[in-house]
C-alpha cells in the first residue's frame, strides 16, 4: 500500500493523472526551403507524409523571414534544402528555418542537403584561405542542426566538420542501376570506367570493380589562380575503340568533363557517357556539354534543373527515394550503412 501510495503522489506533482503513465510517440516531420520543393515533395511522398505548411517571405532589403504554420513541438524534424545558385540565399535561409525550428521546440533537427555547399573548400590550397565547408558545419551547428545528412560530398573529411552524427549517402547505386538496365551488351562487353583526374581515381575504381571494366585515369593540371580553367595531359589506360564511362561527383561548368571527353575521343574512344552526382551547370554548362565529344551525359536531381537547362542527350535520375529511405531509417533507429552494403 505504502509503494502504491508513493506512486501517486509522485504522478500528483508531475501533474499526472493518478495511475497513469505518461506516453510520448515519436512523430515525423518534414520540412524544406524554396530551392528545391520538386525534390521535397517527392521525398515527403516516399514517406507518406506531406510537408509541414510553411510560410516564407523575401523582403525588399533581401532580408528572410520564416513561420510553420504548425505546432512541431517534440517532433524528430527533417528540413531538406538544396544548394543550387543562389547558394548564399538557400544557406540564409536554411539557417533561419532552423533557428525558428530549435525555438519551436523540435526534438531533433536533421539537415538533409542532397548537396552540401562550398564542399569544394574543405582545405586550405594557398596561404590565408578560408575552409569554407567547415565554416558551413559551424553555422548550421550553431543553429541548432543536430544531424546532417547528404549526397556524394566533395570530400569524405567534411563528415568531420560537423560536431554530430553525418550521414554520408551514395548516389551510385540509383546511377548504377541505370547503365545496367541501358547499355547494351555490345557497350557492356567495350566498357571502360574513365576518372577525369586523380583526385576521382579511388571513387572510379569502385565503378570498375562493380561494372566489371578496365579502369582508365587522366591526367589534368589546373591553375589554382584561375578559377574552373584546366588543361588535360595524359591518358593512363586504353580506350581506343572502347566505350567510356567518364565518372565524377558533380558538374560545376563543365570545362573539367568537357575536355576529358575530346581528349578520350581524340584517343580514339567509341562513344563517351558522363555520369554524375550533381548537376550545378553554371553557365556556360549547358551549352558546353552538348559538344560532339559526348554522346550522353547522367545526373541525378540533387539539385533543381528546370526545363531550360536539359537537352536531348540529358539523362535526370530521381534521388528522392534514396533520400527517403535514409530519412526512415534515421528515423526508426535503423542503418544507414545498410544501404550501401556496408560502403557508408
Amino acid at each position: 500500500m505504502a509503494r502504491k501510495k508513493k506512486t501517486v503522489d509522485l504522478d500528483r506533482e508531475n501533474g499526472i493523472a493518478p495511475g497513469l503513465v505518461a506516453k510520448t510517440k515519436k512523430r515525423l516531420v518534414v520540412v524544406s526551403g524554396r530551392s528545391h520543393l520538386e525534390l521535397a515533395h517527392d521525398v515527403a511522398t516516399g514517406l507518406g507524409t506531406e510537408l509541414v505548411p510553411t510560410e516564407h517571405r523575401t523582403f525588399a532589403s533581401g532580408e528572410i523571414y520564416t513561420r510553420f504554420e504548425v505546432s512541431i513541438r517534440g517532433c524528430d524534424v527533417f528540413v531538406i534544402q538544396s544548394f543550387g545558385p543562389p547558394v548564399n540565399e538557400w544557406l540564409m535561409e536554411l539557417m533561419i528555418m532552423v533557428d525558428a525550428l530549435k525555438r519551436a521546440s523540435a526534438k531533433r533537427i536533421t539537415i538533409v542537403a542532397p548537396y552540401y555547399p562550398y564542399s569544394r573548400q574543405d582545405k586550405k590550397g594557398r596561404g590565408r584561405e578560408p575552409i569554407s565547408a567547415r565554416l558551413v558545419a559551424d553555422l548550421l551547428r550553431t543553429a541548432g542542426a543536430d544531424r546532417i545528412m547528404s549526397v556524394d560530398l566533395h570530400a569524405p573529411q567534411i563528415q568531420g566538420f560537423f560536431d554530430g552524427p553525418v550521414d554520408h549517402l551514395f548516389a551510385k547505386p540509383v546511377l548504377l542501376e541505370h547503365f545496367e538496365q541501358n547499355l547494351t551488351a555490345e557497350d557492356r562487353a567495350q566498357l571502360t570506367v574513365v576518372s577525369p583526374d586523380m583526385g576521382r581515381v579511388r571513387v572510379a575504381d569502385t565503378w570498375s570493380d562493380s561494372l566489371g571494366a578496365p579502369l582508365a585515369i587522366i591526367h589534368k593540371r589546373r591553375d589554382p589562380k584561375v578559377a574552373n580553367q584546366v588543361t588535360v595531359h595524359d591518358i593512363v589506360g586504353e580506350v581506343d575503340g572502347r566505350v567510356c564511362l567518364l565518372v565524377d561527383d558533380m558538374i560545376d561548368t563543365g570545362g573539367t568533363i568537357v575536355k576529358a571527353a575530346q581528349a578520350l575521343k581524340a584517343s580514339g574512344a567509341k562513344k563517351v557517357i558522363v555520369a554524375a552526382t550533381h548537376a550545378i551547370f553554371s553557365d556556360p554548362a549547358v551549352e558546353r556539354l552538348q559538344d560532339s565529344s559526348i554522346d550522353q551525359v547522367v545526373v541525378t536531381d540533387t539539385v533543381p534543373l528546370p526545363p531550360e537547362r536539359r537537352w536531348d542527350a540529358l539523362v535526370v535520375l530521381p534521388i528522392a527515394p534514396l533520400l527517403a529511405r535514409a530519412i526512415h531509417e534515421v528515423f526508426e533507429d535503423g542503418s544507414v550503412t545498410s544501404m550501401f552494403d556496408g560502403a557508408a
